[in-house]
Formats: structure tokens, C-alpha cells, sequence
């Protein structure tokens, strides 16, 4: 049997190929994946003071989003195939140094194209680092010690998208050392230098035993270019009407995902290591998880996109004040995932329903009040449903990637955090695209901007209940430390 036949077995049975960490390992890890998730939101607070200094068009100002999702969600799988063949340790570090280096090109960009430019490089460095902390985090963890190392992992992928917008508004309006929205990425340089200098002695190598596996490079290439064909028309289409040429990508993206089935289980048939093993998707576990996050990740990085368009431009709030705004979101957030990882031990695939049904209330409830005073009304009905929506999305977000990652065997750990990642990103660009659509169309016929909301919000909540409806083709027993 060839070493990809047999890529999948029971946790149970599966040796931990990695040195148990120490207590500085987390923070470490966490430091980076923070860096990455703050800069997808903290963007958002910049554009408009990048726009008056650099007299930057509409389309540019779009990339400066676009060149960083695309990137990021292009390479995650190849990044996550990195790590099984050089070792996580290795990749986290590179993919660490290069986004503190894009980070200070960002800062000191004098112009769009430049600050493009490193906004990729910024992608192409997050692809290579996040992969590397999922698997890491599954396979030095058991029991009690991994649900509370993904409760930690949980709570900074959400508190790191919610103080996106707040951090962003508070540099910009503190204009430190005269920096402006240039602070909003120069921030991430003393982390990354710290976290770059504690990575060698707190972070475990993350290299499985036995025979290391061959980079499959024309594997990486057609995944590569199937997942630039599948995002680019999700983010760019939208916005151009979609064109021909959108459409056409996904045909293109479709004959690509085809001729790399077909290429993968012909490495896997002669002993060879492909980039997507083809056992990774014999488990029901990770192939019903991957479904499950890409229509969780739908429903997450749109919410954020209409509620911050509803906040900014239909109550006119400042980028601090919707950001202090979010933190309602954020709060309920902090509440449950505290509790998330022992609710879904205990309730199984119901923890997850749980947390589903609590965002379907809390945006229900929020469409109820937009519905009654539009863009008016007290701030404080509006905070009220955010922090239900957030304890919601806490009950999901960790218990949901550890389910999903629940029986990968180490050595190719890398690659089912790459798909997973891969997965989020997809999610994430599906739902924008669709939700934003929902919205605009709204707004261009005639609606006003809680019309627009208030729609959105509607297919927000249904796109929960199928997240609700679909956990329950998970396996139910607990999984393995929440």
C-alpha cells in the first residue's frame, strides 16, 4: 500500500510526530495568525485616507482588498503542502519574516501600484503561514489541552476581524508620529519581529517522521491557477457586472479541478505524494466539514462587509465609532467561545446547530429593528442582536475547524489545513460576492440602505439554518478535545 493510501487513520491510533510545546508556543503562533485575519478587516478603516493621498480610482482601491484575498486563498493549499515537506516550523517562519518585510513595503509604499503589489506579497505570505498553525495545534494537542488551545485559536480569528475596524479607526485618528493609515500596517512589524525571534525555541518543528514527502509542483500549479480562476470572478465580478470573462474563469476553473483529480490519484497510484492526497477525502468527517465551512465562511466575511456599509454610510458613523460598534459582536463572541469547545463535547454536532440557531435569532432580531427605524433609532438595539450573532458565531468557529481537522493523519496534516484554509477563503469570496449582490441590487433599485441591509440580513440567517441543517450529516460523537 503506497504511503497515500493510507494518509487517514483514527486519531487514536495516529503517532503525534511533534515535541509537545511549551507555554510561550501559543501566544507565538497566535501572534501571526492574528496579523493576518487584522489585515483583511483593518484595511477597511485605511482606504479612504489612501485614497486622498494617493488620488486612487475605484478600481484600485478594490485591489488593494482583491490582490491580498486572492493571493491568500490562491496559494493556501500549496503553503499547506510546504509544511509537510519542509517542515511547519520552517514555513511558519518564512511566512512569518515575509509578512513583516510586506508590511513595511505596505507602510512605505509611495504609490497604488506599490502598495498593491506588497498587498499580494502580504497574501502570499498568509498562505504560508496560517496552514502551518492548524496543524500544528491539532497534532500537539489532545483532550482538554487541545480545546482550550483551539478556544485561544478561535477567539483571535474573531477578535482579530472585529478589531480590524477599530484598531484601523484609532491609529488613523491618532495619527501616530504623523504616520496616518501608513500606522495601519507598520503595526505589524514589532509583532512580527518578536514572534519571528521566539519562533525557533517555542514552536515545535512540526516535521513528520519517516521518508519526507516530494513537492508535487504540477500539482501545485493547476490547484494554484484553479483557485486564482475560482476567486477572481467572485471578487472582481460583482463589482464589473459580470463580464464574459467571469464566467468563463469558473468554466476554466471547473476543466482545471478535473484534470487535477485525475493527476492527483495518478501520483497517489504509483507511491507518490501528491499535493492533495486523494485519501484526505475518503473521511466523511472533513469532506461534510468542508461543506459546512465554506457556507459558515459565506455567512461571516459578508455580515461583516453589509453591517459596516449599514453603520459607515447608512448611520454615518466614524470608522472608531462603528468599529466600538462591533465590539458588541466581538463580546458575544468572547462569551461563548470561552465555553465553545466543552458545549460541543458535550452536545456533539448540536453545539454546532446551537451556535447556528443563535446567529439565525440575532440576525432575525437585527432585521426586526432595521425593519422599525431604518438608519435611526439607539445604538443600543442594534448592539443587543450583534452580541447574540456573536455568541453564535463562538460556539462555531473553533469547535467547527477542529472537527473538520478530527482523524488527518500527521504527515499530511499541512495539506488538510491548506484545504481548510482554502475552504474559509472560498467560503469567505462566495458570500461577499453573493451577499453584496443581494445588497446592491437592492440599493440600485431603489431601495435605501436599511432596504439593502435588511435584505441582507434575511439571507444571512437562511445561509445559517443550512449551516444548522448540514452539521447534522457530521459524525456525532465528540470531537477530540471539542
Amino acid at each position: 500500500m503506497s504511503a497515500t493510501a493510507s494518509e487517514i487513520q483514527s486519531p487514536s491510533t495516529a503517532p503525534a510526530h511533534i515535541q509537545l510545546p511549551g507555554r510561550a508556543f501559543l501566544p507565538v503562533v497566535l501572534a501571526g495568525t492574528g496579523m493576518v485575519v487584522l489585515d483583511i478587516f483593518i484595511v477597511n478603516a485605511a482606504i479612504p485616507a489612501i485614497e486622498r493621498d494617493f488620488h486612487a480610482g475605484p478600481n484600485s482601491l478594490e485591489w488593494l482588498v482583491t490582490a491580498y484575498n486572492l493571493a491568500f486563498a490562491a496559494a493556501m493549499i500549496l503553503g499547506g503542502r510546504l509544511g509537510d515537506c519542509f517542515g511547519r516550523r520552517r514555513v511558519f517562519a518564512a511566512g512569518l519574516a515575509l509578512f513583516t518585510g510586506m508590511s513595511v513595503l505596505c507602510g512605505v509604499a509611495d504609490g497604488t501600484a506599490a502598495l498593491i503589489a506588497a498587498r499580494a506579497g502580504q497574501g502570499l505570505a498568509a498562505a504560508a503561514l496560517v496552514p502551518q498553525v492548524s496543524a500544528i495545534l491539532n497534532l500537539a494537542y489532545d483532550g482538554p489541552a487541545r480545546a482550550r488551545a483551539y478556544t485561544c485559536y478561535a477567539l483571535t480569528l474573531g477578535g482579530a476581524a472585529v478589531a480590524g475596524q477599530i484598531v484601523g479607526g484609532g491609529l488613523i485618528a491618532a495619527d501616530v508620529a504623523g504616520l496616518g493609515w501608513r500606522a495601519c500596517f507598520l503595526v505589524n512589524v514589532p509583532i512580527g519581529v518578536a514572534a519571528l525571534a521566539l519562533t525557533r525555541r517555542h514552536v515545535p518543528a512540526g516535521r513528520p517522521t519517516g521518508v519526507r514527502p516530494r513537492l508535487d509542483l504540477v500539482g501545485a500549479a493547476l490547484v494554484t491557477a484553479a483557485l486564482v480562476a475560482v476567486v477572481l470572478p467572485l471578487v472582481e465580478g460583482p463589482g464589473a457586472g459580470w463580464p464574459w470573462w467571469s464566467w468563463g474563469c469558473l468554466v476554466v476553473a471547473a476543466v482545471l479541478f478535473a484534470v487535477l483529480v485525475a493527476a492527483q490519484r495518478r501520483i497517489a497510484a504509483r507511491g507518490g505524494s501528491p499535493i492533495l492526497p486523494p485519501a484526505l477525502f475518503t473521511g466523511r468527517t472533513f469532506v461534510v466539514g468542508l461543506v459546512n465551512v465554506v457556507v459558515f465562511n459565506a455567512s461571516v466575511a459578508s455580515w461583516f462587509f453589509v453591517l459596516a456599509l449599514y453603520l459607515q454610510d447608512g448611520r454615518h458613523l466614524s470608522p472608531l465609532r462603528a468599529g466600538l460598534v462591533f465590539s458588541a459582536l466581538g463580546g458575544g463572541f468572547l462569551v461563548t467561545s470561552l465555553a465553545g469547545g466543552r458545549v460541543v463535547a458535550r452536545l456533539g454536532r448540536q453545539g454546532l446547530a446551537l451556535g447556528s440557531g443563535l446567529r439565525v435569532l440575532g440576525l432575525l432580531a437585527l432585521w426586526g429593528v432595521v425593519r422599525a427605524h431604518g438608519t435611526g433609532g439607539g445604538l443600543l438595539w442594534v448592539t443587543l442582536p450583534l452580541a447574540v450573532e456573536g455568541a453564535g458565531q463562538g460556539l462555531v468557529t473553533g469547535p467547527l475547524i477542529s472537527r473538520v481537522l478530527l482523524g488527518v493523519r500527521p504527515a499530511v496534516a499541512g495539506a488538510g489545513s491548506g484545504v481548510l484554509a482554502s475552504a474559509q477563503q472560498v467560503g469567505n469570496s462566495i458570500g461577499v460576492a453573493v451577499i453584496g449582490a443581494v445588497f446592491f441590487a437592492a440599493r440600485h433599485a431603489g431601495g435605501s440602505i436599511a432596504d439593502a441591509f435588511g435584505a441582507g440580513l434575511l439571507l444571512l440567517a437562511a445561509l445559517s439554518l443550512v449551516v444548522a441543517a448540514l452539521v447534522q450529516l457530521l459524525p456525532n460523537t465528540p470531537a477530540r478535545g471539542g
